[in-house]
């Protein structure tokens, strides 16, 4: 299987059972197989963004997971750059008919960059970029 790219939406909902999403999330990683999953420092800055207000409790849970993604071999990050920063903000610059926020923008560039085309989100935008969201359902 080939490598997917993983949105914060799908990381905050594998790491907290009281999301809607929560179950879908493990759905979805279980059917991974050995799918290589790979996700940005701008993202899980996200990650740590929305649980940042949410009590001691789930601000540890978020370092916990980012912790243990930065040491495990299972998920490439991809680190923040000067370049990757301003490749995202022209995207962002050039597409002002959509609501994509400069992570996402840096997302669809790292994506398009390494060829791939499958998501760990349930965001709409990944869609309208050409890329299938996994926690949507399919109609």
């Amino acid at each position: 299987m080939k490598a997917v790219f993983a949105d914060a939406g799908y990381w905050i909902a594998l790491v907290n059972p009281a999301d809607k999403l929560h179950p879908k999330a493990r759905a979805v990683s279980n059917s991974l197989g050995g799918a290589r999953i790979i996700t940005s420092e701008m993202v899980l800055t996200e990650v740590l963004n929305k649980f940042s207000g949410m009590g001691k409790a789930f601000r540890q849970t978020a370092v916990d997971l980012v912790e243990d993604l930065r040491s495990g071999s299972d998920v490439f990050i991809v680190p923040q750059s000067s370049q990757q920063f301003q490749e995202a903000l022209l995207l962002y610059a050039d597409r002002d008919d959509k609501t994509w926020g400069l992570t996402d923008c840096s997302s669809f560039r790292i994506m398009k960059r390494d060829g791939l085309d499958r998501a760990l989100t349930f965001d709409r935008d990944f869609e309208q970029a050409g890329f299938q969201a996994l926690l949507r359902d399919r109609n």
